[in-house]
């Protein structure tokens, strides 16, 4: 669960809400809480959203652009990536700073863009981002940038290595082609 930011007001802005589990979705949307279902609490920006946050991070080369990501649940916030990401990460050189947060009113009226994972996050989002005041950020799905047209980064929480390197390898293609078109 990652985002990526401008340092500067001409420069767009991108926020990476990367976390769900769709396999229980449905019972829990029925209980959600301020917007949000509460399968956020399970996994909260510890997954998917800091492997984009580290990919995006290599990638960029750029000063322009901040990078971070957030959950939308508080159950995760302080914590830090899923041991497997990380693995994941340092198999590819790549380093994982990140400790999760919980997304904002703020997040939505700074950002250029919100990136998720999956069509509930979308849902979820696009919902929430109508309760703010002066909302700026189109809220996408960032498989929708996938060459390989994947538009869903399944979670792999509750699967095994060769799960999270699927996300890493989604992630790759996805936040190139999106940089691509930015510049």
């Amino acid at each position: 669960m990652a985002h990526i930011q401008f340092f500067t007001h001409r420069c767009p802005q991108v926020l990476l809400i990367l976390q769900s589990v769709l396999i229980l979705e449905t019972a829990l949307t029925q209980m959600q809480d301020f917007g949000f279902p509460p399968l956020q609490n399970l996994l909260g920006n510890i997954c998917r959203s800091p492997i984009a946050e580290a990919v995006f991070r290599k990638l960029v080369t750029d000063e322009k652009w901040r990078i971070d990501s957030a959950a939308t649940s508080t159950y995760e916030i302080g914590s830090s990536p899923d041991y497997r990401g990380q693995a994941c990460m340092k198999k590819h050189g790549i380093t994982m700073n990140h400790i999760a947060r919980q997304v904002t009113k703020d997040d939505f009226q700074t950002f250029d863009y919100i990136l998720c994972m999956d069509e509930s996050n979308l849902r979820d989002l696009k919902r929430k981002s109508n309760q703010v005041k002066d909302c700026k950020a189109k809220i996408e799905l960032l498989g929708s940038y996938d060459p390989q047209k994947q538009l869903i980064i399944e979670d792999p929480y509750y699967g095994n290595e060769k799960d999270f390197e699927t996300v890493y390898e989604q992630c790759v293609r996805c936040c190139k082609a999106f940089l691509e078109k930015s510049r």
